[in-house]
């Protein structure tokens, strides 16, 4: 199968669990002898079928390399890629300029489209962006959505997540991304329920992220805890607003046992997170971005992973590390309940500092050994060999509605 892959975050001009994902599902699906082809933001791309559209050379969102029109993205492509026609399938995994592009392209060559929606855009607005400006800026990219793909439906606000006119907005942008698929795929079932609440009528299917094959392949222990020794904490997520890296380090400032905090990853609260960790003397190491190979070998000196965001509907690619590498995890949001291992995990009564500082403090060292023979029980499950299977299925599906169109 030849697939065309459109995404706004792509590496190395962004990072994230959403772009080692997609990368992961590009070799992996080239590995079973499918031809892949990425378009994304960038510049001079290294990476063998990896096509850079054409992109703002001084723009930037969180550090991501941003995408010129989609128009001009178009423009581009073809002009790169004259035979656009001969893709069997066209696979979306945003919702900006170049994920635009891919949809209109998908349906000017009548193409089959399957859409993933890996994340909730309405609270990337709600905790990134100022509080005057958040309306405006929710409005504007509402607007320029709508003049790219024709929206067809309209989220109203109300008290389940669209809680503000702002909020509103991006959710019409999102289930309108949606709409436009053959098939959408979602990390998760929580997230896809709610795409569906707001008017998604294709089909939703959840297909989780996934690790390397290679991962599962070398041996890891369980991890153990004596009474009263150093909890070692694994932070693997951006320094960012969103991952809410302050939160954490406030509930870490006030814990009543020994630990130690190792923070993996780059982001917009970095310096802030440094330097509240520095005022308040936290035995916290920061090792900014790093490759996933020694971050993934020190998992297994570590007794727990930390994922502090909340209400995002993400999955994580620190929950799926940390279950192909034997390593309990903590949370604060419900939902992440659905994506690890019963008993495998500590979750926080609420998302704030005193309610994560609580279930930290009362983790037993016994837990820990059980919860990490729970995440090796069943690490296999994770392996981007087992969700590429979900993922062909996906795209057969897709190519089945759309010959039925």
């Amino acid at each position: 199968m030849k697939i065309a892959i459109f995404t706004d975050l792509y590496a190395p001009w962004a990072d994230g669990g959403v772009v080692a994902s997609i990368k992961t599902q590009k070799q992996s699906l080239e590995g079973l002898g499918h031809e892949v082809v990425v378009f994304c933001p960038g510049f001079e791309a290294r990476e063998r079928n990896v096509i850079t559209v054409p992109s703002h050379k001084k723009l930037r969102i969180n550090g991501a390399v941003v995408a010129k029109r989609p128009s001009i993205v178009e423009e581009y492509i073809l002009s790169e890629m004259p035979d656009f026609a001969s893709f069997d399938l066209v696979h979306v995994q945003y919702e900006a300029s170049c994920s635009i592009a891919g949809v209109r392209l998908a349906r000017k060559f009548n193409l089959p489209l399957v859409q993933t929606m890996h994340g909730r855009e309405d609270m990337a607005i709600a905790v990134n962006i100022p509080h005057p400006f958040k309306f405006l800026t929710a409005w504007a990219l509402n607007f320029a959505h709508g003049r790219c793909l024709k929206h067809s439906i309209k989220v109203r606000r109300d008290r389940f997540q669209a809680l503000t006119f702002t909020r509103a907005k991006m959710w019409t942008l999102m289930v309108n991304q949606a709409e436009y698929a053959d098939i959408v795929t979602t990390p998760s079932r929580h997230f896809a329920r709610k795409l569906e609440h707001y008017g998604v009528t294709k089909p939703v299917v959840a297909v989780s992220n996934g690790v390397p094959d290679e991962l599962i392949e070398t041996e890891v222990q369980p991890r153990s805890l004596e009474d009263g020794a150093v909890l070692k904490m694994l932070w693997n997520s951006r320094t960012s607003k969103e991952k809410r890296i302050l939160p954490f380090l406030q509930a870490v400032a006030m814990l009543n046992r020994p630990y130690i905090l190792y923070v993996y990853g780059n982001g917009n609260q970095l310096k802030k997170a440094k330097r509240f960790a520095q005022k308040h003397n936290l035995k916290v190491r920061f090792y900014g971005a790093v490759k996933r190979e020694r971050i993934l070998e020190k998992m297994r000196s570590t007794h727990l992973a930390i994922m502090a965001s909340y209400n995002f509907d993400t999955q994580g690619m620190t929950l799926l590390e940390a279950e192909a590498m034997g390593l309990p995890v903590f949370f604060c949001d419900p939902a992440m309940v659905e994506i690890v291992p019963k008993e495998s995990f500590v979750l926080a009564d609420g998302p704030e500092a005193a309610a994560m500082q609580i279930a930290l403090d009362n983790i037993q060292a016994a837990q820990i050994e059980k919860m990490s023979k729970k995440m090796l029980a069943s690490r296999k499950e994770v392996t981007q060999a087992v969700q590429d299977k979900k993922m062909l299925a996906a795209y057969e599906a897709a190519l089945e509605v759309h010959r039925q169109k």
